[in-house]
């Protein structure tokens, strides 16, 4: 699924790179462009965060 949908960035980019060590919203965009747009997948990337910080699967809906 797309989390930013600005630079087509997918959840699992986005895991990878949470994984890889990009611990918040900005070094996020860094990596993978993704929350660099509009803004709007933000809290999106800060839910992603935190549930791999935790080792968990957020649900959106």
């Amino acid at each position: 699924m797309y989390v930013c949908i600005c630079h087509r960035v997918r959840e699992c980019e986005i895991r990878r790179v949470i994984q890889s060590g990009a611990h918040s919203e900005d070094a996020v965009g860094d990596e993978c462009g993704a929350g660099t747009g509009c803004g709007t997948c933000l809290d999106r990337i800060a839910d992603l965060i935190d549930a791999e910080n935790a080792g968990a699967v957020p649900v959106f809906t």
